[in-house]
């Protein structure tokens, strides 16, 4: 019997907890448990504490990694599985139990902050979760050869299966398109919104930059201020959190989206961009190629006037703007989560 832990479902979903619930419909046929502290009444749950995801911030990680190691291997024993999926890499480490995890970037050791535990989380405690796997699931060959480069993990222990979107939710409205650029995730410097905003400066008056997520103390201040001292304030929009509900309307009246992300596992909001058929200007670097193909402008995520002429580009050329959604709406539809959850079905069998 297999068990999937999701202990980390997060009641505002970004990234992981998207991968997780849409996987689940297509590993249904394996008769799963799961281990979450959410009410999903369609699945077999085994009830856990809800007190250990992100929404509870750093407490809830280090409450997740005890409950990890310390409970789950009993939970393990008792419904006596031979199987636990995570669909992030957090496991029993120097336990009997046998998991498959999935790994999806190594961002705090590309960009390691000495002083935060989720770099020292990647250093010392992901190393062993990995060499103890059964198997390893990447998200793409980038991140893939990251484990291959940081922690020596062998080629034939991983298998690549990329994300998707839902094809019900993200998807060509046909709506009119507005006069604003956008920006969907984190304020992570990593996350290079800071030349964005820069690049964004040389533009003409009448344009916005509309960022979306979640506020961050550590990071969202000094973006705001870049935004006064480039007086592009009254052309900037911080939106906050916004839900999954609204991104696809979103997204769909945007001229165009901008994620020049130094460094992805994936890349979701590039691939959700492209299905609503909205042109994207994001990064030639790490994992970002293998999800846009030849479907968006691709530049240099250093090069502060490369992401200005792109978003040049895509205001001034409007049949580039009708060739970009064409080739958008076309890669897009190369991903769907049931392949992604029927691929990962197949790996979790051979486990069993």
């Amino acid at each position: 019997m297999i068990l999937i832990n999701l202990s980390f479902l997060a009641a505002k979903p970004t990234g992981h907890t998207i991968y997780a619930k849409n996987l689940l419909p297509g590993l249904n046929l394996l008769d799963p448990v799961l281990l979450t502290g959410q009410n999903l009444p369609e699945y077999y749950c085994y009830k856990i504490s809800d007190q250990l995801t992100p929404d509870q911030g750093t407490k809830g990680h280090f409450n997740r990694l005890k409950w990890t190691q310390f409970n789950l291997p009993g939970i393990y024993r008792n419904l006596q599985s031979n199987l636990l999926f995570s669909p992030i890499p957090e496991a029993p480490i120097f336990t009997k139990c046998r998991y498959v995890v999935t790994l999806h970037d190594f961002i705090p050791l590309k960009f390691p902050r000495f002083t935060s535990p989720l770099t020292q989380y990647y250093k010392h405690y992901i190393p062993h979760v990995l060499n103890q796997a059964e198997h390893i699931l990447s998200d793409s060959e980038s991140t893939a050869n990251d484990a291959i480069a940081f922690y020596k993990i062998p080629s034939d222990k991983i298998t690549i299966v990329p994300l998707a979107y839902d094809h019900q939710h993200f998807k060509f409205l046909d709506l009119p398109t507005e006069n604003y650029f956008l920006y969907v995730g984190r304020h992570d410097a990593y996350k290079n919104i800071g030349r964005s905003l820069t690049a964004f400066s040389k533009l003409p008056n009448d344009y916005e930059f509309w960022i979306a997520g979640s506020p961050d103390p550590r990071f969202t201040p000094s973006l705001k201020a870049q935004a006064e001292e480039l007086k592009i304030v009254d052309r900037v929009k911080f939106l906050s959190y916004v839900s999954y509900a609204e991104l696809p309307e979103l997204i769909n009246r945007a001229i165009a989206l901008v994620f020049p992300s130094l460094w992805e596992g994936f890349g979701l909001p590039v691939l959700e961009a492209m299905a609503c058929g909205t042109p994207v200007i994001t990064s030639n670097l790490s994992s970002i190629p293998e999800v846009a193909g030849d479907a968006a402008l691709l530049i240099d995520p250093y090069d502060e006037s490369a992401i200005a002429d792109a978003m040049k580009s895509i205001i001034i050329d409007s049949q580039l703007r009708n060739q970009m959604r064409r080739k958008g709406l076309d890669r897009a539809s190369q991903f769907s989560w049931q392949k992604t959850a029927s691929h990962t079905a197949e790996i979790l069998k051979r486990y069993l």
